[in-house]
């Protein structure tokens, strides 16, 4: 498109370090934005879940989960990946129990799992998808990604699925990991666990999309070019987190899965959304498609 382009896009993402780093050179223009405007709103993951399927964002992060939902307005971007590459979400408790390590593994955990009142950070997070393919039904409540510690500390609940920052921080916290989804999954499918990833509107004409979806690789890959200016920018969203965290953080997350899912990646995406409709908890069939 000719440089007088002036259209603006909304942009969604979550106020994560992660999500900072990525988009970081498009915030701070440091990339050729090709005459396009990007108006950058921040909301958990829930709420762009939520928005998403209203079809409301231009561009927006979202759930892989949830992408089952909004595949009928939006397309999958070909980067911006947040895959768990053997880790991944956690399950927590207050206090370890003896030898919880090694019933994570075996049916006597899961039954005691699915027992007990998990408290999760919403219904159509990744998260929330892969304990379900690894426990079954359970009992849940859901509470606010950052409320799911003190949730479990006060009694609330008695085990948390921990997402974001707080796969680094639960121990420090004073929490007992149960259970490692990513780590779970990798182990039975070989594959990275596809937790979230950036869709764009199929109502945009596609010669945008293209350009569109250019504009964000570039963004990734100035990022990871210039690493410590963007986890320097990331640094306000870096929830007790110093530094050194917030940069292993970003460094899980924000990978060569992020500049392009590859095979692999696409292949994590199509498993996971099958078995979860061959398992009933996904109920419609998902096109998966991408930007070209």
């Amino acid at each position: 498109m000719a440089a007088t382009v002036t259209e603006t896009f909304t942009l969604g993402h979550s106020p994560d370090p992660d999500d900072a780093f990525m988009f970081y050179a498009m915030a701070a223009h440091k990339i050729d934005l090709r005459g396009y405007h990007f108006k950058h709103q921040l909301e958990d993951i829930q709420t762009l879940n939520e928005r998403a399927m209203r079809g409301e964002l231009h561009i927006s992060a979202v759930s892989i989960h949830a992408y089952a939902y909004v595949s009928d307005k939006y397309l999958l971007l070909p980067c911006g990946a947040s895959m768990g590459d053997g880790y991944g979400p956690l399950v927590i408790e207050k206090h370890r129990t003896p030898n919880a390590e090694h019933r994570t593994s075996n049916e006597e955990e899961r039954e005691r799992l699915r027992n007990r009142l998990i408290a999760v950070p919403g219904t159509m997070t990744s998260a929330f998808l892969a304990l379900k393919l690894y426990l079954g039904e359970f009992n849940y409540v859901v509470v606010p990604f950052d409320q799911i510690f003190e949730a479990v500390r006060s009694g609330r609940a008695d085990a948390g699925l921990i997402i974001h920052e707080g796969q680094l921080t639960y121990a420090h916290s004073g929490f007992a990991k149960l259970v490692d989804l990513g780590e779970w999954w990798k182990n039975r499918t070989g594959l990275p666990l596809p937790l979230g990833g950036n869709v764009l509107r199929r109502d945009i004409p596609l010669e945008i999309q293209s350009e569109l979806s250019a504009i964000l690789r570039q963004s990734i890959e100035f990022g990871l070019a210039h690493r410590a200016e963007a986890v320097q920018h990331s640094m306000p969203y870096a929830r007790d987190m110093g530094s050194d965290l917030a940069s292993k953080f970003i460094g899980m997350y924000v990978n060569e899965f992020t500049r392009d899912y590859g095979e692999v990646g696409r292949e994590a995406i199509r498993r996971f959304l099958r078995e979860a409709r061959e398992r009933g908890y996904v109920d419609r069939e998902v096109s998966i498609d991408f930007v070209k």
